[in-house]
């Protein structure tokens, strides 16, 4: 059998990552990191993401995919580019004048968890079926992906309770400002060919719409903007995670970049990410 990689085929994060509802997981991530002023600055002052947006969404994938279904060495050489970017990158603060690296833990903890609850989140209330156990599991196997990006695994939530608390020591440094209500704008309407204007209307409006209900209430109360209430948020979720669920995986998966299928031909098909075997 050929290498694992990081995670393996027994992780919950092996199955977990299959599924298509990581793509709203994804979007309400990014409404949920924007919240932080210094976090989203420097996105804003160091990427063209307005211009690049779909560039930006796919090495995003890829390093998911890459951490994930990748070998070991793959991975590391993932983390090892991120860090190295990071460490060359920093924003300055409009108001103070104050210049400081994008790689601070701080900013790169918050970065993580908000990517760790979104797609946390996101898949266990579409119907991706987690126990509260399997669940903590998960946000303990993402100490892996924090040390790839250049934290200490032993400061990141290892479970939702420690998750939980995190979110809740973060809470007053957020807000919504200038830089965030660009994101907002961007999420909404990324910018597109005239003619592909009606299916952005139509499809990814509708997506942006999905993740940005699925914020918790603090985020909704920030950005100014009301959602639907939870429980018809959570019918949506689940209808549309039905949805995207029917589309055959082998046809999923042939979107660029192709992890797992590349994973699969290397373990086998026992590789296979499904549901079901969460539990095993």
């Amino acid at each position: 059998m050929g290498d694992p990689g990081l995670f393996t085929p027994n992780s919950v994060t092996w199955q977990m990552h299959g599924d298509p509802m990581m793509w709203v997981a994804g979007v309400r991530a990014l409404y949920l990191q924007a919240l932080h002023p210094r976090a989203v600055r420097g996105v804003i002052q160091n990427s063209d993401f307005r211009r690049d947006a779909w560039g930006r969404l796919m090495r995003t994938a890829n390093f998911v995919g890459t951490t994930t279904y990748g070998t070991t060495d793959a991975a590391e050489r993932a983390g090892a580019r991120v860090r190295k970017i990071h460490s060359m990158l920093t924003a300055t603060d409009p108001d103070t004048g104050e210049q400081y690296g994008i790689d601070e833990p701080g900013l790169l903890l918050w970065v993580h968890c908000a990517e760790i609850d979104s797609y946390l989140h996101v898949l266990r209330r579409s119907g991706f079926p987690l126990t509260d156990a399997q669940a903590d599991r998960y946000i303990a196997e993402h100490r892996v992906s924090a040390r790839l990006v250049g934290l200490d695994p032993v400061a990141v939530p290892a479970s939702r309770a420690e998750l939980a608390a995190y979110f809740g020591e973060v809470r007053p440094e957020l807000a919504v400002g200038p830089d965030a209500r660009e994101v907002d704008d961007f999420l909404l309407r990324p910018p597109t060919h005239p003619l592909l204007v009606p299916a952005r209307e139509v499809l990814w409006r509708r997506v942006a719409e999905l993740a940005y209900a699925a914020l918790p209430p603090y985020a909704h109360e920030l950005y100014g903007r009301p959602a639907p209430a939870p429980a018809v948020v959570t019918r949506r979720l689940r209808l549309t995670g039905a949805v995207l669920r029917r589309v055959p995986p082998r046809v999923r998966w042939q979107l660029p970049p192709k992890h797992i299928l590349r994973a699969m031909a290397r373990l086998g098909p026992q590789a296979r990410p499904a549901p079901y075997k969460v539990g095993r």
